[in-house]
This record gives C-alpha cells, sequence and structure tokens, in this order.
C-alpha cells in the first residue's frame, strides 16, 4: 500500500472511529467545547478530502450526533459534490433519517433553517420524511415548535387539523383527532393531561401546578420504555410504583448503565434478576454468532475515569460491563479480567489508576483466540507498560497472530482527533454501545493497515448497498 493510501486509511478510520464514540460532551479528561470544537474539525476534514467515503458513513453505526452533523454538511456543501454524488448522497440521507429520532431530525431541520439552506433537494428531504411520519397529530403536539419551523422553511403540505395546531390551535371549539382534542382540553382540565405522551404533559402538569409524585402515578401507563428507565431514579425519590422498567427487554449497554446507578447493595440483593437481565440482553445483542468466538479474554477497564463526567454517568464503565456479558455470549469459553474488581461483575465500580499492563499480562497466560480490550486507553500505572506487553507479544511471542487482538475505546480523545490507541500494532476502534462491539470488529483490520485503501473503500460500498437495499442484502 502506497503512503498515500495509508494515510487515507488511517483518517477515515479515524473518522469512523470519532463518529462511533464521539458525542460533543464532557469527557473525564476534557471539557465539551474542546469535544466539539475538534469533532467540527474532523468533519470538516474528511468532508473535504474523502467526501464520498464522508457519506458512504452514513451507513455504518456512527451515533446520533454525528450522524446529524453528516447528513447537515452534506446538504450544505450540496453545489461541491457532482451530480452521481448527490443522487447517492440523497438516497443515503433519506434512508438514514428514517433510522434516526424524531427529535434528532427536526434538529436537522432547525440547523438548516439556521444555516439559509432550502433548495429543492432539502425540502424534498423534509417533505419524504415529514410525509412518512406514521402520526403527524402526534409529531404536532410533541415536536410542535419543531414541526412548525419544518413546515415554514421547506413549505411542506400539512393535514387541515395539524396545521391549525400548529399556527391557530385555540380557533377550534373541538378536533375530531383524539389526541388534539386532548391536548386543547388539557390547557384547561387536568385529567386530560394523562392521555398524551409524557414527554408533553410533563410542561402542561408544570402549568397546572401538579406534584411530580402526583404527576408521575397517573402518567405511568403511558411511560415508553425509555421513559421508564429515564425516571428510575426519580420514581425512588418520590416513593412512586408503577414506573418499574421491564429488565426483559431493554437494551444491553442501558441495562447496564441501570444496573450501575443503583446502590452496591441493591445490586448485590439483586444479583440474579439484573444477572439474568444482562445475560438475555447479550444473547439478543448476539444472535446468530453466539458460541463462535472461541477462547475469549477480556480486560475491562474499571479505573477511575470509567467514572466518566456528569454528562456521560459512568458511561465508560457501563460500556465495559455490557461488553463483559457480550462476550460471555459470544464466546465458546470466556474470562474477564477487571483491573481493579474481583467476583461479581455486577458489583464493579471506579476506583485506581489505569495500569492495563500487568492484566494483559494475565490474559495473554490464557492463550485466548481472542483478546479484547474496553478502556480509554490512559495507560498510566506504569505508563506505557501496556503498548510494551502489546509488542513484545507481537513481534517476539506471537508473530504469526494466532491471538486476535482489539480495543474497543468508548471515549473520544479530543487532542488527539481520535480514540486513543493503546500500541501501533493493535487495532483500536470506537465504541458507543456494546451491541455494537462485533460489527464493529470488522473495522479492526483497516485500524492496523492489515487491509488497503481499496479494500476499505469496497467495505463502505458494501455497506451502503446493504443499507440502503436491505431485503436485496439479506437474499
Amino acid at each position: 500500500m502506497s503512503r498515500a493510501d495509508r494515510v487515507a486509511c488511517e483518517d477515515v478510520v479515524m473518522f469512523v472511529n470519532a463518529a462511533i464514540a464521539a458525542t460533543a460532551q464532557r469527557e473525564f479528561s476534557s471539557a465539551a467545547p474542546a469535544q466539539r470544537l475538534s469533532l467540527d474539525f474532523l468533519h470538516e476534514y474528511v468532508l473535504g478530502n474523502y467526501r464520498d467515503l464522508y457519506a458512504a458513513t452514513l451507513a455504518l453505526d456512527i451515533n446520533h450526533l454525528n450522524a446529524t452533523m453528516v447528513v447537515t454538511n452534506l446538504l450544505r456543501t450540496a453545489r461541491e459534490a457532482s451530480r452521481t454524488q448527490c443522487a447517492l448522497e440523497g438516497r443515503l440521507i433519506a434512508a438514514r433519517l428514517r433510522t434516526l429520532p424524531p427529535q434528532r431530525v427536526y434538529g436537522v431541520f432547525r440547523e438548516l433553517r439556521r444555516l439559509g439552506i432550502n433548495n429543492r433537494r432539502t425540502r424534498a428531504i423534509a417533505r419524504d420524511w415529514v410525509a412518512a411520519r406514521p402520526d403527524p397529530a402526534f409529531d404536532a403536539i410533541k415536536y410542535r415548535r419543531s414541526l412548525s419551523v419544518a413546515a415554514r422553511h421547506a413549505h411542506l403540505p400539512l393535514p387541515g387539523e395539524v396545521g391549525m395546531v400548529l399556527f391557530d390551535w385555540r380557533r377550534p371549539k373541538r378536533y375530531e383527532t383524539p389526541i388534539l382534542e386532548a391536548w386543547r382540553r388539557a390547557h384547561y382540565e387536568q385529567r386530560a393531561l394523562y392521555d398524551l405522551p409524557y414527554t408533553v404533559a410533563e410542561g402542561l402538569a408544570a402549568q397546572h401546578g401538579i406534584g411530580r409524585a402526583r404527576f408521575l402515578s397517573g402518567i405511568a401507563p403511558r411511560l415508553t420504555a425509555a421513559e421508564r428507565l429515564r425516571l428510575q431514579g426519580s420514581a425512588v425519590r418520590h416513593k412512586v410504583t408503577g414506573v418499574a422498567m421491564d429488565l426483559a427487554t431493554a437494551p444491553l449497554t442501558r441495562l447496564a448503565g441501570y444496573t450501575l446507578s443503583l446502590p452496591r447493595a441493591e445490586r448485590a440483593e439483586r444479583s440474579e434478576e439484573l444477572t439474568g437481565a444482562l445475560r438475555a440482553a447479550a444473547r439478543r445483542a448476539a444472535r446468530r454468532q453466539a458460541g463462535t468466538w472461541g477462547r475469549v479474554v477480556a480486560v475491562l477497564d474499571d479505573s477511575y475515569s470509567a467514572v466518566g463526567s456528569g454528562a456521560k454517568r459512568r458511561r465508560p464503565l457501563a460500556v465495559a460491563l455490557a461488553t463483559h456479558y457480550l462476550l460471555e455470549a459470544l464466546a465458546a469459553d470466556f474470562t474477564g479480567l477487571w483491573l481493579h474488581h474481583r467476583g461479581d461483575p455486577l458489583l464493579v465500580h471506579p476506583i485506581g489508576a489505569t495500569g492495563l499492563g500487568a492484566r494483559l499480562l494475565d490474559a495473554l497466560e490464557h492463550r485466548p483466540d481472542r483478546l479484547v480490550i474496553v478502556s480509554d486507553g490512559w495507560d498510566n500505572a506504569p505508563p506505557g507498560q501496556a503498548a510494551e506487553v502489546l509488542r513484545i507479544w507481537r513481534t517476539r511471542l506471537d508473530p504469526d497472530q494466532h491471538t486476535s487482538i482489539v480495543h474497543l475505546n468508548p471515549v473520544y480523545d479530543a487532542d488527539t482527533f481520535e480514540v486513543r490507541r493503546l500500541a501501533p500494532n493493535v487495532a483500536t476502534v470506537g465504541v458507543r454501545d456494546a451491541e455494537d462491539a462485533a460489527a464493529l470488529v470488522e473495522l479492526a483490520r483497516f485500524a492496523t493497515g492489515d487491509a488497503g485503501f481499496e479494500e476499505l473503500r469496497r467495505h463502505l460500498a458494501d455497506r451502503v448497498e446493504r443499507f440502503l437495499d436491505p431485503e436485496e442484502a439479506g437474499s
């Protein structure tokens, strides 16, 4: 591979890793403004140098923030693309918007309005997305301001009552659509609040002066699974029953985060219940790959930096805990090694320095088929020991690479524009949710130069094809 191709490959992989892990929020070692500035620069750099590959990342498992940034940047710079590029980008944007939460898409529309982008393609994308929404009346009250902004900016056609509730809601004495009528009545009747979605009813409850405990008790039957998870702490503080989350359906990483939010005494008391739920979620995430990864050893970082930040509390530790159970499901024989904790993984908590080197020696003694490291990469006890252990293992003890080594890093390093690496010859990939770990291993071979730039192009083209036509790809 030529030097130019190697640099291009490294640039694209660096961007993909960042787009998976970075959320522009405060991390343990860097503030939110630095995160945002670094991420903005990285987007501009890759957009300017590799536009086709930049667009192709919409077909990968990048996080919602970066997906919306890619969409906005492609539409903002549409004049710089060829007609063929514009056609493919339009399909990718439309397909990606369908996978995003509605509030994220409406955020894109607001940003496009702020930037003054209102060309025909932008209006068509907004029109088609809004037209495909399953319940426009629901959007009209839950995302009222955002939908009105999008409607004005893109000149969207709206059903009669939806347009009325957005722009002149007091005029009708009654709406025929039940949810719109409930919303109208809720401005005057407290009982009507409980026929509305939680996020809409919450603001109206405050206007009516309804206490938090009373409101949560009344709205509990209408809560979504995500809302139940988010409200666990509030329900406990206000001694409200009926808001309990369904552990049997919770996603793996969210379930791990919920587990870590509980006091250690409660985790120990509910150990059987929580462990069963985590293992069931891991089996769902592993799907057909369950039990196919052979002998796997994981080194999991529970040092103090895994506490995360106020914006991402215990997020690195939650990813490590979720990965522990996912790898347990993927492996035929699994060993999980935490840096400090011993015993039940449920009781893990962030403490101490990051001494990866010694734990890597323990892991490699097992001679595993796969070694997976989950860490923010700040090896400091002593500094650089992990890199030296991995170098000697690769060059002296396992030159034929019988053991596959992958480093999963959940933390974006704003100073280096990438997720921090442990060693040059070990693949490092960014990770947001543990559920994506199996798919992310595909990218690992591009991170160390083992696969060339043309192979990376083919890989992205294949992902784009499957993303745009999943039924054909599945057949």
